[in-house]
């Protein structure tokens, strides 16, 4: 397998320059990675599929998903991709590299876990600023158009988020200046992980009902649905943030509720 990777990886050093590989590649692995594991779920609220393990019962009108998908489209191709091309020196500068050989599974998957241990702590602080009266207003209240999310909205954003919070997701790979394999994978991930969140979905081979401390669609549906002052639930992926700071209470009450109401019947 692993020396299948590496052939495959010759081939696009050969056939590539660093900077395609990094700016380019990079953006066809994000857009790849979000729309495949999006669009799935504006089919199944369409559908109707599923219906049981959806976490709200309103639904999105098309005119609402299409308006969704051209701003993405618009702020992809307008703000992320030019921020790929500029910031290419300043991965190279931290040390980033494309060249064989391939680093270790192990020393990829200890950084993609610090990568998403740093990220849960920046995100938390700065989504928690976003919720503070004027940025909201002006800037987060963009992502809130959508109370009811589905996958695609996990991006959907103001430009001036994009940025801001974005950074939450760069400074890790910025600090340890990784393989680009390694790079791609994180970004898949986090991708991964938000678009889940963002799904409207919790199914139960869902990974909060595996993995500790993990978030996952029905803590972060429950950001969405509640007013922004008293919403809570910053985190991005784990939750330990919203634990400590006790950000998350209203959430956890919520649940303890429904799970008496559940034993009781």
């Amino acid at each position: 397998m692993a020396s299948m990777i590496e052939s495959a990886w010759a081939f696009l050093l050969a056939n590539f320059s660093d900077f395609q590989l990094t700016s380019l590649g990079g953006f066809i692995v994000h857009e790849s990675a979000f729309f495949l594991s999006g669009i799935p779920f504006i089919l199944f609220e369409k559908a109707g599929w599923f219906g049981k393990y959806k976490i709200q019962k309103k639904t999105n009108t098309p005119e609402a998903q299409q308006k969704c998908i051209t701003r993405l489209l618009i702020f992809h191709f307008c703000v992320n991709l030019p921020i790929l091309i500029v910031t290419y020196p300043l991965f190279k500068f931290m040390g980033m590299r494309s060249t064989l050989p391939l680093p270790s599974w192990k020393v990829v998957s200890t950084q993609v876990l610090f990568y998403f241990i740093l990220e849960d702590f920046v995100f938390y602080w700065g989504h928690r600023v976003l919720h503070t009266k004027w940025l909201y207003k002006h800037v987060h209240s963009v992502h809130h158009e959508y109370a009811t999310p589905f996958g695609l909205t996990s991006e959907y954003a103001h430009p001036a988020e994009i940025l801001f919070l974005g950074f939450a997701t760069v400074i890790g790979p910025a600090i340890t200046g990784p393989h680009l394999i390694t790079l791609y994978l994180w970004i898949s991930l986090r991708i991964l992980e938000t678009v889940e969140a963002h799904s409207g979905y919790h199914f139960p081979w869902s990974p909060s009902n595996f993995l500790p401390l993990y978030g996952g669609s029905d803590f972060h549906d429950y950001h969405h649905r509640l007013l922004y002052t008293k919403s809570g639930n910053y985190s991005s992926t784990f939750v330990y943030m919203d634990w400590l700071f006790g950000t998350d209470k209203g959430y956890r009450k919520l649940k303890m509720l429904k799970e008496q109401e559940g034993k009781a019947m």
